[in-house]
């Protein structure tokens, strides 16, 4: 079987991993984006941005218009390095402080709004156009990709997706019964909101992870990738 780090093609594929919080996804689309040499998009870090700049400039969560306005006054960039990701708001770093709390929450009620996921796609669609991208987020199979190459819907158990949170954020105790309560909200929020909620692509590949190690979840994307390839 061919090592897709050692593959040759000119051909650059579209990868769409999605799935619910906590499911692994960023971790495994870093990885896999870093051994293929593509751009690793990830969908969330911009919605995080978003809300990071409402956050800074007291405009209200739920005011879609306010919003908006917001995004088109705001440079959100993706900057791919050697260990990930660096996100820019209007050139400034703030790839640390989108992680914290408060712009997490913030961001899953951005995202709920119709127009800001249209706004938020056009962007994402243009930023992948070319191929040679690994993009995640919630939406990216049945939205912002449909035609990707290769989809791939990761998901697993609630109470392991909680557990996996609670140890990457080094929190126990009522911190971390609070933070498992708003990840079920957020699950909640994005499997039924109305503007692209979370499901599965018709075409994609469930891998449901939950007594799978990031290792092994990462294996099984690579023999989808050299499949593609």
């Amino acid at each position: 079987m061919t090592d897709p780090t050692t593959e040759n093609s000119s051909r650059k594929l579209i990868i769409a991993i999605d799935g619910p919080a906590g499911a692994g996804k960023s971790t495994i689309a870093s990885r896999l984006a870093r051994k293929l040499g593509y751009v690793n998009l990830e969908s969330g870090a911009m919605y995080r941005a978003l809300a990071l700049r409402a956050i800074d400039k007291d405009v209200s969560f739920d005011d879609e218009p306010a919003l908006i306005n917001l995004a088109e006054a705001s440079r959100i960039q993706l900057e791919p390095t050697i260990g990930g990701n660096r996100t820019l708001l209007d050139s400034k770093d703030v790839s640390s402080r989108i992680r914290e709390r408060d712009v997490t929450e913030a961001a899953s009620r951005v995202s709920v709004h119709p127009k800001v996921r249209e706004w938020m796609v056009a962007r994402q669609r243009a930023m992948g156009a070319g191929g040679g991208v690994v993009m995640e987020g919630r939406d990216i199979g049945t939205k912002v990709f449909p035609d990707a190459d290769l989809k791939i819907f990761l998901d697993a158990d609630p109470v392991v997706r909680e557990q996996r949170r609670m140890a990457q954020q080094k929190i126990a105790g009522e911190v971390a019964a609070n933070v498992a309560a708003e990840l079920r909200e957020r699950d909640r929020r994005d499997r039924t909101r109305a503007a692209s909620p979370l499901v599965p692509a018709d075409d994609a590949v469930v891998i449901n992870s939950t007594s799978m190690s990031e290792d092994e979840v990462l294996a099984r994307v690579e023999r989808l990738v050299n499949e593609k390839l």
